[in-house]
């Protein structure tokens, strides 16, 4: 963790469950900056919470990846120094394997598919497998969908990513995906991706709109095609250590408290997609919206891939697929 500050660790493991005038205290960190939307519902999270234990049970948000990396976070979780974190269900699989199904390519038909699924039964038993690994989950937040954008040629047809070098996230079904599509991955971290896209060192990548314009990628990437071939959501989490610390009623106001921040923050989502695609339209970045269906089928291997080597989960693949 050398991103992490000792001290701020050393302070956290003391008092992250202290309390102050009647007050318990939560620490959620992030990694994300206070002007996203997801920020913006996290901030929703701590107004309910300390409106319904009035007072009671506070929230010290730490934004900006103060307390390091998601990795590194979910980690001070695990062992109580921190008690709350959002992050990508990407990261969140590499320690609940059952996350993996939320990546896979085309697995949502449409958006309202999507949050039927994650808001029901089958996203809600997903959010309890954490708990063995002292990660449970409260709620998803949108995190839109992934797109293609690239600097030097436009992407109509997946024919078109073959010879491209595509940034993906260190992760395996991104990997697929993009290889299945004709591409060539190329896991990259996101804090390098501008100057390789600056310097050719790859050819593009893929992101959500908001994330495509908060990075300044718009800036050197001019096509940004419509193909939202995954869907993965982000996920509130709160470490077993502090959870179980709780009494039935601070955790009854905790799970309600995110629920109401995560129909919030899709409202805050929705503002930035729309706002984001202004500011790509306005710099002259070309939009396209492909046939998706042609990416769909192309990409049908990462799935029959994961059900084979995972069959075990094949059954909530199936369950969500008919829903």
């Amino acid at each position: 963790m050398k991103k992490t500050p000792i001290l701020i660790l050393l302070f956290l493991s003391l008092f992250s469950c202290k309390e102050e005038s009647g007050s318990k205290i939560l620490y959620l960190a992030h990694g994300l900056p206070q002007t996203h939307p997801v920020h913006k519902g996290i901030l929703e999270f701590k107004k309910s919470l300390e409106i319904k234990s009035n007072g009671t049970l506070k929230v010290k948000i730490f934004p900006d990846a103060q307390l390091g990396s998601e990795r590194e976070v979910l980690e001070l979780l695990q062992i109580g120094s921190v008690a709350a974190t959002k992050v990508s269900a990407a990261t969140l699989s590499n320690f609940v394997p059952e996350y993996h199904i939320l990546g896979i390519p085309y697995l949502f038909r449409d958006k309202e598919h999507r949050f039927n699924v994650l808001e029901g039964p089958i996203g809600k038993s997903i959010l309890e497998k954490g708990s063995k690994f002292w990660l449970r989950g409260l709620c998803y937040y949108d995190a839109g969908s992934r797109s293609f954008y690239t600097s030097k040629k436009a992407i109509r047809t997946p024919e078109d990513l073959k010879g491209l070098k595509i940034r993906v996230m260190n992760n395996q079904m991104a990997i697929n995906m993009v290889n299945s599509m004709g591409g060539s991955a190329t896991p990259l971290s996101y804090s390098e991706l501008y100057t390789a896209l600056q310097q050719g060192v790859v050819d593009g990548a893929e992101n959500n709109e908001p994330s495509f314009v908060s990075s300044n990628h718009y800036e050197i990437s001019k096509y940004y095609t419509l193909d939202e071939h995954s869907a993965v959501p982000d996920v509130l989490l709160i470490g077993t250590k502090y959870w179980e610390k709780l009494s039935e009623d601070e955790k009854k106001w905790v799970q309600e408290a995110a629920d109401e921040s995560s129909q919030a923050q899709k409202k805050f989502w929705s503002e930035s997609v729309e706002a984001s695609m202004k500011t790509a339209k306005e710099a002259g970045v070309e939009i396209i919206i492909p046939e998706k269906s042609l990416f769909s089928e192309k990409s049908k291997s990462v799935l029959e891939e994961f059900v084979a080597k995972h069959p075990d989960m094949a059954s909530i693949v199936n369950q969500i697929k008919a829903q």
